[in-house]
């Protein structure tokens, strides 16, 4: 079982991340957190490195229901996806897939949610 979802985009980098955006609103998410990799990388260790965006995720009803269930859950939060330069110049970008990182958490109450949350994650990636 893979741990994330993805695509590969024949659009720019920038213009990827709007898409992904707007995407994740249609499926009820927000972003709480933008992570430049690129930029830290530079900044902290002077590294040259591809575009690499990490966007942090939220959906909070979904959220909600999973901090319900366990309470540690947000060790685990939000759902993670990024926008990364590929090869010739194309932009891939990937999604966490939560039931694969849920089955290290031995809940039974959080299978319905992560499910719910794969299917909206799944959306967001196939309808880019």
């Amino acid at each position: 079982m893979s741990y994330y979802f993805t695509k590969k985009l024949n659009l720019d980098f920038d213009e990827a991340i709007s898409r992904v955006t707007e995407e994740l609103k249609k499926e009820g998410f927000g972003i709480l957190t933008e992570i430049d990799v690129k930029d830290t990388l530079k900044k902290k260790i002077d590294v040259d490195f591809r575009k690499y965006k990490i966007l942090g995720a939220c959906n909070p009803v979904f959220a909600h229901k999973a901090l319900s269930a366990e309470p540690h859950i947000g060790t685990m939060l939000p759902c993670n996806v990024i926008v990364q330069q590929s090869d010739n110049n194309m932009t891939e970008v990937s999604a966490i897939d939560p039931v694969a990182s849920m089955m290290a958490i031995q809940n039974e109450k959080l299978g319905d949610t992560a499910m719910q949350v794969r299917q909206k994650l799944k959306n967001v990636i196939e309808n880019l």
